[in-house]
């Protein structure tokens, strides 16, 4: 026997597929007498709504695919949750996977989206190759979040990472710190912009740069310190992290070898996600708007989703600096 498709509720609703997505959806932009007639009619079909079921079925597919780089970062978590306050609304369905920073996992993960048929895909602060995302982007509309692509066909948003770095060495420097070191966020995505911008913020004060290996983990950035330490000589007294769960780890292993925060070493981060604001954290942060990033993201990929659009486009947002208590003037030296 056929399994009912939601064109079979709408059918027999008399009203449009569209209607019936949004019921289903629990959007409530739908008044009370068509909700019940909906649900009546899928009662009576015996129709029950399944994301991948109804994108096979149907040649209007419901989905939006989700690729989370990290699913230990809350910055993705943050940008979802913007996400889903646009597609929650509109009758689509987010279905979420995660690469976990690797390559292959990612490409994997990127394909497993597109065997949905989604109306679009949202791919956060991926690693694949450039061939991965344009494939991808031959399959469905693509959307880029805090990663940059020059591909004509692949939108974008990100946070301005050079200005982000900028506003941590600034405020660094104006507090008396001349040894400012840097824990790069390696390969990871918009590592690349962050460095430059400290690097370039460094120079133009005159101060000498020090970039240190690391990467957009907690265990990272605990390597990251103690690969400082290890080095001996004059520790630096600030440090920019790549992210803000590379400066936790940061901070503990510098609590770990004897040395307060900001008392002797200052630490910012960067992102300002939940983890930044908890009290016994507080850590000084550069602040991404993480809920608008994924707002953006999400009526841009609905517009190409709809034809509405066929250009790529690109949307930077300007960061800010959240000072807490991870920061203070450098300890005085002799």
């Amino acid at each position: 026997m056929r399994r009912p498709t939601m064109e079979d509720v709408a059918a027999r609703a008399g009203v449009s597929r569209a209607l019936v997505s949004l019921v289903m959806r629990g959007s409530p932009r739908v008044g009370e007498a068509r909700r019940t007639a909906v649900l009546r009619a899928a009662t009576e079909l015996g129709y029950s709504p399944h994301a991948m079921a109804r994108s096979l079925a149907s040649a209007t597919s419901t989905v939006i695919g989700v690729m989370v780089s990290d699913l230990r970062n809350a910055f993705f978590a943050e940008v979802v949750e913007g996400l889903d306050s646009v597609i929650m609304t509109e009758g689509f369905d987010l279905v979420i996977n995660t690469g976990a920073r690797d390559p292959s996992r990612e490409h994997r993960a990127v394909q497993s989206l597109l065997s949905f048929r989604p109306a679009g895909i949202a791919l956060l602060g991926p690693v694949v190759p450039s061939s991965t995302i344009a494939d991808a982007a031959d399959k469905a509309p693509t959307m880029l979040v805090a990663h940059s692509c020059a591909l004509p066909t692949v939108d974008t948003v990100n946070d301005d990472g050079e200005a982000g770095s900028e506003l941590a060495v600034s405020h660094l420097a104006e507090q008396g710190h001349r040894s400012i070191a840097h824990l790069d966020g390696g390969g990871g995505s918009q590592a690349a912009p962050r460095r430059r911008g400290y690097v370039s913020a460094m120079h133009r004060r005159g101060l000498q740069p020090l970039v240190v290996p690391s990467e957009y983990t907690d265990s990272g950035g605990a390597r990251a310190v103690r690969d400082l330490l290890a080095r001996g000589g004059t520790l630096p007294t600030a440090i920019v992290a790549a992210n803000d769960f590379n400066a936790v780890g940061a901070i503990s292993a510098l609590e770990e070898a004897g040395l307060r925060v900001p008392q002797d070493v200052s630490v910012v981060g960067y992102d300002n996600t939940s983890l930044a604001a908890l009290r016994h954290v507080s850590l000084t942060t550069v602040d991404q708007p993480r809920h608008e990033m994924g707002r953006l993201a999400a009526e841009a990929l609905l517009e190409r989703a709809r034809g509405q659009r066929s250009e790529a486009v690109h949307q930077m947002l300007h960061p800010a600096l959240v000072i807490r208590a991870t920061t203070a003037p450098p300890p005085p030296r002799g």
